[in-house]
């Protein structure tokens, strides 16, 4: 089995709040993240697919591909956009980077099982440099 990876980059707002919650409740549990003016990263998306190499090509993917199905079924939906209001694949969901990955793994997987032979291993997604979330479809 190879693994193979491509990286994509975006920016957007959220807030973290449970409607459910009182606003003094919410900014106990999730602090600043909960401002009621949204707050913003710099994300780093870094989706890793498997499989065996075509034996005409070399490739798992064409990484072109690969590229072209995160930046259309992804970025352009999530790029300079409120997670909360703009993205529908995010609406009546809480934000958290953990909801976040699983929605964009649901998109990619279907996708990808369309479109080629590679199989979804892993999405990486960094919120921060020094946070980020691993998901395995599990």
């Amino acid at each position: 089995m190879v693994y193979i990876s491509r990286k994509e980059h975006f920016n957007a707002a959220h807030r973290l709040y449970n409607p459910l919650w009182s606003e003094e409740k919410n900014q106990e549990v999730f602090g600043p993240c909960a401002n009621i003016n949204w707050h913003g990263h710099n994300f780093e998306l870094i989706v890793t697919v498997k499989g065996q190499p075509n034996p005409d090509t070399g490739f798992v993917i064409d990484l072109k591909l690969l590229g072209d199905i995160i930046k259309r079924e992804i970025i352009e939906k999530v790029d300079h956009k409120n997670l909360n209001l703009d993205v529908d694949f995010m609406h009546g969901k809480m934000a958290s980077c953990e909801i976040f990955v699983v929605e964009i793994w649901k998109i990619l997987e279907k996708t990808l099982e369309a479109v080629t032979e590679a199989r979804l291993h892993q999405i990486r997604l960094y919120e921060t440099p020094r946070n980020y979330v691993d998901y395995f479809g599990e």
